[in-house]
């Protein structure tokens, strides 16, 4: 572990300084793109226009013999596109893969000034942080990339949610994580081929009930709890948390149940892998206009955050103003990429 004093220094002569805050980012969704497959990169101006974040995949779902064509189609598409005000991240493949290196080299090499945040998979603790870390810094002085690539961790194995704590706090690049429910599953044995949502023998039954030949069964969150432990590990140090993907891509109802139980319990956006869940994420992510408008009231009642006021019957103290000013922030946030919400919101 770096000492304090050295925490905010760079690895290598000639890379940037490390920031000591993350920079504001709308980032309610996170488009996967096949960089490998042409007609996707053909579209990859039009999909950044409608998306917080384009992510070129190259590690689960890019098949073997298709890893070099993603990770030059990635750079293809990085080169070529104006991504505005849209984050540009990778997802590489993991460290112990006979593609990372070059991952990490030739895409750092090409784009390394117009890339945001490299996507890690499965992190098992901060020793993975640590080496993709002094990685970058050596790459970023190589090849004079003006400001620091961050890292992003994907949990999806059993030591990781162990080791979420150090993961957050291993590195100022430190982006956030994502919760990668498949992979998850596999590594803590859970009895579960579904990628993300719940599941429906997972819940608990009602009290029995004389007047009820059944009892009633309510099925129940497999992720609340990991999603929970990721939120507490990454708002703590300044970190944002992040759903992962949602598998079926036909039942929108269920994933954006999913989402909104991510968005409730303090996730900023999560993954998506089809067309039809962008706007369910940038649904979910962006704060309904009703509390937007009465967060802004709250506001307006109490100024300096202090003493309590009653609005419509309802007693608003220094915590919901605290709520509130959450609330009202992300709107502000949301409102400069989203005209039709920012007018909702009436910003």
């Amino acid at each position: 572990m770096k000492t304090p004093a050295n925490f905010f220094k760079p690895l290598a002569i000639g890379a940037p300084e490390p920031i000591r805050e993350l920079p504001t980012a709308l980032e309610r969704t996170i488009h996967f793109l096949p960089p490998h497959i042409e007609k996707m990169r053909a579209k990859a101006g039009q999909t950044a226009a409608k998306v917080d974040v384009l992510l070129g995949n190259l590690e689960d779902a890019i098949p073997i013999e298709a890893k070099e064509a993603a990770r030059t189609g990635f750079i293809e598409v990085a080169k070529a596109v104006d991504f505005g005000q849209t984050g540009l991240w990778t997802r590489v493949n993991a460290l112990n893969s006979p593609w990372f290196l070059d991952d990490m080299t030739e895409i750092v090499g090409a784009v390394g000034n117009k890339l945001d945040v490299v996507m890690v998979p499965k992190v098992e603790g901060p020793w993975d942080i640590h080496f993709v870390d002094q990685l970058l810094a050596l790459l970023e002085a190589r090849h004079s990339i003006g400001k620091p690539i961050l890292i992003h961790a994907i949990l999806e194995t059993a030591q990781g949610v162990k080791n979420v704590d150090e993961i957050a706090q291993a590195s100022p690049r430190m982006h956030g994580m994502s919760l990668g429910p498949a992979d998850l599953a596999a590594s803590r044995g859970m009895k579960t081929t579904r990628v993300g949502g719940g599941h429906p023998f997972y819940g608990v039954l009602a009290d029995p009930d004389e007047n009820k030949a059944e009892r009633d069964f309510y099925q129940q969150d497999l992720w609340h709890y990991t999603v929970a432990r990721m939120v507490d590990a990454c708002l703590s140090n300044g970190l944002r948390a992040f759903y992962g993907p949602f598998g079926d891509f036909e039942d929108g109802a269920a994933c954006e149940a999913q989402f909104r139980n991510a968005f409730l319990q303090g996730c900023v956006g999560a993954w998506t892998l089809h067309p039809n869940q962008i706007e369910i994420a940038k649904r979910v992510f962006s704060p309904e206009a009703g509390e937007v408008l009465f967060a802004k009231r709250i506001l307006e009642a109490m100024p300096d955050g202090s003493g309590a006021v009653m609005i419509d019957g309802k007693m608003q103290d220094d915590a919901t103003w605290k709520q509130a000013k959450v609330i009202v922030d992300l709107a502000r946030l949301v409102a400069t990429k989203d005209p039709e919400r920012a007018a909702a919101y009436g910003f």
